[in-house]
């Protein structure tokens, strides 16, 4: 690890945003430039096209995605998910349990600084917007500390009216995945008596957007995020993080005024300015880092004004910059990127796997077997039929491996289910007593709509101890 003085050990005693009186101290980030930060920036573009493209998106008159936790209704792929789904909802919880922690320890914090929805919005808008209003960091320090004036008046104006209207189109779309889309333009363009709840939901979401983006900003990193305490136990001397090469750039310092041999670094603390949270990554591995890869650009920046070697901040693991030895596609990296594509494999199949009605039968409880007229014996279950779709559907039941009839009690054989409906009911199953072989038979009902099998389900059947001669 970096060979830190003594003196400045401090940094791992607080966060980088707080001083030494536990005080707010504001981050004012130099506006980064180079190639990760426009490739960070295309990758954006994608995500917001994304974000705001997905709740038009509709598959069978079904929204694309649907996080509905007021009805417990959740639709994924056009899927429809309802609490019956719930061990699909535990092996997604799992996977991704998993997924963290295997992905972390083999490539850091990489999905942080790439995808995460806090840094895409707060690096690649507000803050874009912030720079366009305010100007770069030493502009935006100077604004801050000059006396109330018209020119201040306007830019602050124009800079939180514009972080306003910001968050309350992001809170509006991501309501859009709650309730949908549909719902959303109701309260929209309704009667506001008759939508004020959703008026104020929508208000309340715009205001905390807007109170993250303005003001609490990188402290949703550092302070409400668990994931960089976690990196701290997940990480280890192979994973890949942007890392600073202390063997290539200590001792810092400029050479043309140092009369010992210095390294590469020459302490000019570009890769300070543009972190978003204020970290010095030249001290190694600490929480506060996002991997954004700012320190990468701006110190790649200084190496080719300099004619020096690219990389003194870069991707690495512990071990190879010990090592002197690039980054590579390891064994355990590739164990674990097959694991978890595996974990993804079986959870998309569970999700795809899916059909459109779920049925449930169990025996009556307390009920053995009838006999049913005099050739025949019957059994009493009761079905619960759930229809995922957005169709009317009739549904019949029908026995596929044995001779014999169901008799649906107090309705006609078909079962009608209107659109993302349930219908219980009870039934009969009747068998022949000549096949009835044995005490306990095991049944195979099919649920039909029309000629179309939807899916079957296992019963057991009970018949009268048979006798031994």
């Amino acid at each position: 690890m970096t060979q830190v003085p003594q003196s400045q050990h401090s940094f791992r005693d607080r966060l980088a945003t707080v001083d030494e009186k536990g005080k707010r101290k504001w981050i004012y980030a130099t506006k980064p430039k180079g190639k990760l930060y426009n490739v960070r920036t295309w990758v954006s573009f994608f995500f917001f096209f994304l974000f705001f493209a997905l709740p038009f998106i509709k598959v069978n008159g079904r929204p694309f995605f649907l996080f509905d936790i007021t009805q417990a209704k959740f639709i994924l792929f056009g899927k429809v998910f309802w609490p019956q789904d719930f061990f699909i909802f535990g092996v997604t919880m799992v996977t991704f349990v998993i997924f963290i922690v295997l992905f972390t320890t083999a490539f850091g914090r990489l999905f942080c600084g790439w995808v995460c929805p806090q840094t895409i919005f707060m690096e690649m808008l507000f803050r874009k917007v912030e720079y366009f209003i305010e100007g770069n960091a030493a502009a935006q320090r100077q604004l801050n500390n000059s006396p109330m004036s018209a020119k201040k008046l306007f830019k602050k104006t124009a800079k939180h009216l514009s972080f306003f209207l910001l968050a309350f189109v992001i809170s509006n779309t991501f309501l859009s995945y709650i309730i949908g889309i549909d719902e959303l333009k109701e309260i929209i363009t309704g009667d506001f008596s008759e939508h004020y709840k959703g008026f104020l939901a929508i208000l309340i979401f715009s205001g905390v957007f807007y109170g993250v983006y303005a003001f609490f900003r990188e402290q949703v990193c550092t302070v409400v995020c668990p994931y960089g305490r976690l990196q701290g136990v997940l990480l280890d001397k192979n994973s890949m993080i942007v890392a600073y090469d202390y063997q290539r750039g200590e001792p810092r310092g400029n050479s043309k005024k140092s009369a010992i041999p210095l390294g590469d670094c020459i302490d000019c603390n570009q890769c300070v300015k543009v972190c978003p949270t204020g970290i010095d990554i030249r001290n190694g591995v600490q929480m506060e880092c996002i991997g954004c890869t700012a320190c990468i650009d701006a110190c790649n920046n200084v190496m080719e004004a300099l004619n020096r070697n690219l990389g003194l901040i870069r991707y690495a693991s512990e071990n190879g910059i010990q090592q002197k030895q690039p980054l590579r596609f390891t064994t355990r990296m590739k164990l674990y990127t097959g694991l978890l594509v595996v974990l993804v494999g079986i959870l998309s199949a569970l999700l795809f796997s899916r059909t459109d009605v779920d049925a449930t039968f169990l025996r009556a409880p307390g009920m053995l077997f009838q006999e049913h007229q005099q050739d025949s014996i019957s059994n009493l279950y009761n079905v619960s039929i759930l229809n995922k779709t957005n169709n009317d559907m009739s549904i019949t039941l029908k026995l596929t491996d044995v001779d014999g009839r169901i008799q649906v009690i107090g309705t006609h054989q078909e079962i009608h289910l209107k659109p993302q409906d349930q219908s219980k009911g009870t039934f009969f199953v009747i068998l022949p007593k000549e096949a009835v072989t044995d005490r306990k038979l095991n049944l195979k009902i099919a649920v039909y709509e029309g000629e179309k099998l939807i899916v079957q389900k296992k019963v057991n059947f009970l018949g009268p101890i048979k006798r031994k001669k």
